[in-house]
């Protein structure tokens, strides 16, 4: 878009991995921003505000963005506590359009309270973005919305879960997976009430790939700051532990890359449910080579060979990526190769790897989540 346009675009889940990257590619393309942050600093028992704590995370991605150069004048940042009450007012008034990327992650809530939280997080942000004009939204789900036993993956597939399973299975990712599909089919019972605000899903899978390069850094020793990068890390440790189900995933660039183009998507395909992965797929065996041929150092420490998992990545995901390109328009060549994200993504590892080091943490095999 032309920097004359210069539209507001409300932003949750910014300090995300996909959400630092869709800032960085909303200011690139000349959109003002305005970004939520979280008001919460984590303890070892729980999520409680602290004052000293939504100060200290503005203050540093303020501190990131006057580093990108002609940006600082487009980006506001707004402090929220909770996302599934907070009154939003003001951070609302001349918002063209938003994007809602904020999600808790597996394990971080209760499993009813992250239910609850996904479903009433996202009727509050649409539901006060209409009341306020907003005419145009953009949601992040997750391909785990329509993953299926029959391995379709259409607009009108949906994931068997139920918030029965999700109560009782006592698998944090599970949870996740039916927080995402419930939340998402809230917004589209919204939506069909509300046929004057054009919505957008993008259902993606796993994200790989570099920090975005105006972001805050990972904390030295916090895992989960590496967001799913850490399966990755795991390939860099000889007892490391490759999760089965990580058999697809999206560069975590393209996947902010299809949020973006979603603001210019035509109005006139209907219900706008963008499913989308990388078109191509490696096995583990495969990542381990790329790895190894990228950097020769990495072939000593790298996964063993009796840990590699049997279920290769594949490519035979059933996607349509002719009515990719006509919603957001994005071509199935325009996607990275998996040689490029997988370089890019353990040379990230790396780095930050490196500066843990020299903060004197003891680096231990990673968690899996």
């Amino acid at each position: 878009m032309s920097a004359e346009r210069a539209e507001l675009i409300l932003v949750t889940g910014a300090t995300g991995f996909l959400g630092a990257h869709v800032v960085e590619q909303l200011l690139e393309r000349g959109y003002r921003v305005r970004a939520y942050v979280s008001a919460l600093a984590e303890t070892e028992q729980n999520l409680i505000p602290t004052s000293a704590a939504r100060g200290n995370k503005a203050d540093k991605l303020r501190a990131v963005y006057a580093d990108m150069e002609g940006v600082a004048d487009r980006v506001e940042l707004v402090e929220i506590a909770d996302m599934a009450t907070t009154e939003l007012g003001d951070a609302l008034v001349g918002v063209d359009a938003v994007m809602h990327l904020a999600m808790p992650m597996a394990g971080k809530l209760a499993p009813e309270e992250q239910l609850d939280n996904a479903v009433n997080g996202i009727l509050n942000i649409v539901g006060q973005a209409e009341e306020a004009g907003v005419r145009k939204i953009v949601v992040a789900s997750s391909i785990a919305t329509v993953a299926n036993s029959e391995n379709t993956f259409g607009q009108d597939d949906w994931s068997p879960l139920t918030r029965e399973m999700a109560l009782t299975c006592g698998v944090p990712i599970l949870t996740y997976c039916a927080a995402k599909k419930f939340a998402e089919l809230a917004l589209w019972e919204w939506a069909e009430k509300h046929p004057h605000v054009e919505v957008t899903t993008i259902n993606p899978p796993f994200f790989y790939g570099p920090f975005a390069a105006h972001s805050l850094k990972p904390a030295a020793n916090d895992f989960a700051a590496l967001s799913t990068n850490l399966q990755l890390y795991n390939l860099l440790f000889r007892d490391g532990t490759f999760p089965s189900n990580a058999n697809h995933y999206i560069d975590v660039r393209d996947a902010a890359a299809v949020h973006v183009r979603a603001l210019d998507s035509n109005p006139n395909i209907g219900r706008k449910r963008v499913i989308v992965a990388s078109p191509e797929g490696r096995s583990v065996s495969q990542i381990l080579a790329i790895l190894t041929e990228h950097n020769p150092a990495l072939a000593e420490r790298v996964l063993a060979e009796e840990k590699i998992p049997e279920a290769p990545w594949t490519d035979t995901l059933p996607l349509d990526f002719k009515r990719v390109e006509n919603i957001v328009g994005m071509r199935k060549e325009e996607f990275r190769t998996p040689e490029e994200t997988f370089r890019d993504t353990v040379d990230a590892l790396l780095e930050v790897e490196k500066h843990w080091k020299e903060a004197g943490v003891e680096i231990g095999t990673p968690p899996v989540y």
